[in-house]
C-alpha cells in the first residue's frame, strides 16, 4: 500500500474538478436536492473558481495518491483566504475529500497530519475546520483527531442554508 502526498499545481486543474464533483456528489447528494446540489457544484467547482482558489498564495491543495491513484484531496487556508475571521496564527482545512472508493483506509489521517504539519511550518497555533452538523461520521473522526466544536457558521448549499460545526484543535 503506497500512500504518497503531492501539492496541486495548475496542470492538476482538470482533475482536480473532477474529483471535487465526485467526492461531493457521493457525501450529499442524498440530502440534499437535485436543484441545490447542481447550483452549488456550478458555483463552487468550476474551473474558473477552481483556479482563482489555486493562484491564491493563501491556499494550497494536496492530491493523495492510494498505489498511485488519486484518491481524494486536502485543500488549506491562511490569512485572508480562511472562510471565516479566525485570525493569523490559525490555518483552515477547507475540504477533505476522499473518493468513496478509498474511505477506511485511514486516508483522512494522513491528510489532517499533512494540515499540522503546513500549520506548524506556518508557526499556526490551531487549525480548524467546519462540518455540516449532519455529518456525523466526519464530526466523529475529528473529534478522534482531538478537535472540539468551538461554534458554528451557515453554509449555503443553492438557496438552503445549513449549519456548519466549526471544530478547532491547538497545536
Amino acid at each position: 500500500m503506497a500512500i504518497n502526498i503531492k501539492k496541486c499545481t495548475f496542470e492538476d486543474l482538470g482533475s482536480l474538478q473532477g474529483i471535487s464533483v465526485e467526492t461531493f456528489n457521493e457525501t450529499f447528494s442524498n440530502q440534499n436536492s437535485p436543484e441545490n446540489m447542481k447550483a452549488y457544484l456550478d458555483r463552487a467547482f468550476n474551473l474558473k473558481q477552481l483556479e482563482k482558489e489555486l493562484s491564491d498564495s493563501s491556499s494550497e491543495f494536496y492530491f493523495i495518491y492510494f498505489n498511485e491513484e488519486i484518491a481524494g484531496y486536502l485543500k488549506v487556508n491562511t490569512e485572508d483566504a480562511q472562510s471565516e475571521v479566525m485570525g493569523n496564527d490559525s490555518l483552515e482545512v477547507e475540504r477533505i475529500y476522499i473518493r468513496k472508493k478509498f474511505h477506511k483506509q485511514g486516508l483522512g489521517k494522513y491528510l489532517i497530519n499533512k494540515a499540522i504539519e503546513i500549520a506548524v511550518q506556518c508557526n499556526k497555533e490551531k487549525i480548524w475546520l467546519g462540518v455540516w452538523e449532519k455529518n456525523k461520521n466526519a464530526i466523529s473522526f475529528y473529534e478522534k483527531m482531538k478537535f472540539v466544536h468551538t461554534g458554528t457558521h451557515s453554509f449555503y448549499m443553492g438557496e438552503e442554508e445549513q449549519i456548519d460545526f466549526i471544530m478547532t484543535k491547538q497545536l
